[in-house]
């Protein structure tokens, strides 16, 4: 895991919105109603039962089912064959743990016809793939830094994130935010991305507070003698309780990103009444009860990541559209995470909801598109 905003290593989240927790809020369905051409949540397996006789198109999904991560990697199998997929022209490759298994996987799949990839996971294998082969990869990472060399950039970014919690709180009139971060990579990344979304909204930004534990965070905020509106904590590490704690009975509204997704808020009164930013609640709650079928456990927004890019290749693949063209088609697409659409630079624009927390539950108090 080189890359200081990984996916995998943000978002594997053990707990998070359990069934139970989102079907309250009345969002409950089946991944077969809401993927077009997936009947019997025979993703993409039956679905792929309509590929041409001749012409069939290749792609491959590069996961690490070996090594130090092959635990994860294994969950992600578990959700790319939900229903007994991937289908037809769409093969699993064990890309291992490090750069060099996932050349040689990526190697070997381009070798046998594959047109298109996605994955590996990591950023450093990312950055060997792409160096290697010559065909679109659509990295799971959220590292977007590795955008270029016919790399697109699937997992959820900080921009995404503060994209939907920061439009949310500016169409209710929260135009007064400050954004709080533990010190490190992806506490910065969350910063700029919040300082740039927010600009571009019409907020008033406060500068960021770095801080590595709560103490003093109420004073800082009101340095100029007032509260913000709204504090943003889009990191949810050890720090997070605390300094949710600390804000606590402010008349602050709390706000959070998709990390918050992972977490168990239910019953812990600092959280509630708290916005964050979360897959499509309607598509994910759906995909997760299958998963949890299957793995028994939840799986995360990285296994929905995993699910939705074997139905890209399987979409593109009928299309016979396995190419950066394909990919960068004006619909977008739409997944169990929500609505994307890829770029011609390599980002990836995407959709998501926001939730708030309730009593045992959660509600969607909106949502954006692509």
């Amino acid at each position: 895991m080189s890359g200081p905003i990984d996916q995998a290593k943000q978002q594997i989240g053990g707990r998070g919105l359990s069934r139970r927790r989102v079907l309250a809020a009345g969002v409950a369905t089946s991944v077969a109603s809401l993927l077009p051409g997936c009947g019997d949540l025979s993703l993409p397996g039956a679905a792929a039962q309509g590929n041409r006789a001749n012409g069939l198109r290749r792609s491959a999904v590069l996961l690490p089912l070996s090594g130090q991560s092959a635990e994860l990697g294994q969950r992600l199998r578990t959700a790319a064959t939900l229903g007994g997929g991937p289908g037809v022209g769409i093969e699993i490759v064990d890309a291992g743990s490090s750069p060099e298994t996932a050349v040689a996987a990526a190697k070997a799949a381009v070798d046998a016809g594959a047109e298109m990839l996605v994955g590996p996971v990591f950023s450093a294998q990312t950055e060997a793939v792409a160096q290697a082969v010559r065909v679109p990869i659509v990295t799971l990472s959220n590292n977007t830094a590795l955008v270029g060399r016919r790399t697109f950039v699937f997992g959820v970014t900080p921009r995404q994130s503060a994209q939907a919690i920061l439009s949310i709180a500016a169409q209710r009139g929260l135009s007064d935010v400050a954004t709080v971060v533990p010190p490190g990579p992806f506490g910065g990344q969350s910063a700029a991305a919040a300082e740039r979304v927010g600009a571009a909204l019409g907020l008033r930004m406060r500068p960021t507070l770095v801080r590595a534990n709560a103490n003093g965070l109420l004073a800082a905020l009101q340095t100029d003698g007032t509260l913000p509106r709204a504090v943003y904590l889009p990191v949810a590490d050890g720090t997070l309780a605390g300094f949710a704690e600390a804000l606590q009975g402010q008349g602050m509204q709390l706000l959070g990103s998709t990390q918050w997704s992972a977490l168990d808020l239910s019953g812990r009164a600092a959280f509630r009444d708290a916005w964050f930013a979360a897959p499509d609640p309607l598509r994910f709650a759906a995909f997760d009860e299958a998963f949890r079928a299957a793995a028994g456990s939840a799986g995360g927004i990285i296994t929905g990541l995993a699910f939705d890019g074997v139905e890209l290749l399987r979409i593109l693949g009928q299309a016979n559209q396995l190419t950066a063209r394909g990919l960068t088609r004006k619909a977008g697409f739409t997944g169990v995470i929500g609505p994307y659409r890829f770029l011609s630079s390599g980002l990836c624009e995407r959709g998501l909801g926001v939730l708030r927390v309730g009593a045992g539950e959660f509600s969607l108090i909106g949502s954006t598109s692509v």
